[in-house]
């Protein structure tokens, strides 16, 4: 990764919390801690960012309290290939004239590329969604009601009457924190709250979630495994987690991504 592209993930990081460790943004961007480090003397010295013991502090700390979790501009740059796949996958599973729901999150958004040749009628709380997809398809769109929450992207609302019981989809597609044996999993109260919502609206649930959320972990249990019908997700899924969905009668979709499809190819 190109040092420049680096320290804008660093930059985009320190706005989501108070602090962001060494460690952490070693997991964000891939670097080592020694070039994590130097980043932040540098952006200190920049004085783009607040260099502390361990880590780096947001030198105008957003007023608004945020969602919990990474902003949507660090996410979305995190298994871009594995997510491409993972959402050309899902949207192969829909007819056109069929109404879908489709939550907020940077594997869902991939979805979009795939949805320009279509037209179906899409309910999302997802903003960066909805306005790709009036400038570049001709879908319907329908948005719930609320708050825009900058960092993560979506639309989130506290009250009943934001929309969504007013709409009914064939199927619901979604991304998620983490994926494990309890369910579905994520990292803040009002999207749990929201994403309940919308799970209710729709007859099968379609879960889009790559390798990496089987590890993840979270202290918030969305719904259990029994109310997934579908999983989509790369090839690095282990045979045990593949086992896990299969007792759970859930369908499993391994989706191969372009650098996988041309290894395939080339053996």
């Amino acid at each position: 990764m190109h040092e420049r592209e680096r320290q804008r993930i660093i930059l985009s990081a320190v706005q989501d919390r108070p602090v962001v460790t060494v460690v952490e943004l070693c997991i964000i961007t891939g670097a080592s801690e020694a070039t994590i480090r130097r980043d932040i003397v540098a952006l200190d010295a920049e004085k783009k960012l607040n260099r502390i013991r361990g880590g780096a502090e947001s030198i105008t700390p957003p007023q608004f309290g945020g969602l919990a979790g990474r902003p949507f501009s660090v996410n979305q740059l995190i298994n871009i290939e594995q997510k491409r796949a993972i959402a050309r996958a899902a949207v192969e599973m829909c007819d056109d004239g069929e109404p879908i729901i489709i939550n907020g999150g940077t594997t869902t958004f991939q979805m979009v590329h795939p949805l320009a040749s279509r037209r179906m009628q899409v309910f999302t709380n997802s903003f960066p969604i909805a306005e790709h997809l009036l400038n570049h398809s001709k879908n319907t769109i329908m948005l719930s009601g609320g708050t825009i929450y900058r960092e993560q992207n979506i639309i989130l609302s506290p009250f009943e009457n934001d929309v969504t019981r007013n709409f009914y989809a064939r199927r619901m597609f979604m991304g998620a924190k983490g994926l494990g044996p309890l369910g579905v999993m994520e990292g803040d109260p009002l999207i749990v709250q929201a994403e309940e919502k919308l799970i209710g609206q729709s007859d099968e649930l379609v879960l889009l979630v790559d390798s990496s959320k089987f590890e993840a972990r979270s202290s918030l249990v969305l719904c259990p495994l029994s109310r997934v019908d579908t999983v989509i997700t790369d090839d690095g899924i282990t045979d045990k987690t593949a086992a896990m969905l299969e007792a759970a009668d859930v369908k499993l979709i391994v989706a191969k991504s372009g650098a996988a499809q041309q290894e395939g190819l080339a053996s």
